[in-house]
């Protein structure tokens, strides 16, 4: 059973950084499409990231393109959230999603591969 372990959330203030980590355990690690996705109270889970067998391909939502980026250590089966010039709507709560059967295609373009999930780690930006 595949197990997904976020840390690295916080408090930061408005345009600070900070770099999520999920650590992957429970499948074959490096032949899977893995992904970020945030919900803040009250709106819908939104996809904001994903990564394809080591960055063969990446995804980025158009509200963080260019801010965060994804990245995966192979070595120490954990993907990374590094996310830049945070806003406060970046406040949420963000969850790690693995989807090892995944093509690329659906890596980039759907959320139904996603079919483990970890507990989630809260991020507040204040103004």
């Amino acid at each position: 059973q595949v197990q997904l372990v976020e840390s690295g959330g916080g408090s930061v203030q408005a345009g600070g950084s900070l770099r999520l980590s999920c650590v992957a355990s429970g499948y074959t690690y490096s032949s899977s499409c893995m992904g970020w996705f945030r919900q803040a109270p009250g709106k819908e889970r939104e996809r904001i990231a994903t990564i394809y067998r080591g960055g063969g391909s990446t995804y980025f939502a158009d509200s963080v393109k260019g801010r965060f980026t994804i990245s995966q250590d192979y070595a120490k089966n954990t993907v990374y959230l590094q996310m830049n010039s945070l806003k406060p709507e970046d406040t949420a709560m963000y969850y790690c999603a693995a989807a090892p059967s995944a093509s690329i295609w659906h890596c980039r373009a759907t959320d139904g591969a996603f079919d483990s999930w970890g507990q989630g780690t809260q991020v507040t930006v204040s103004s």
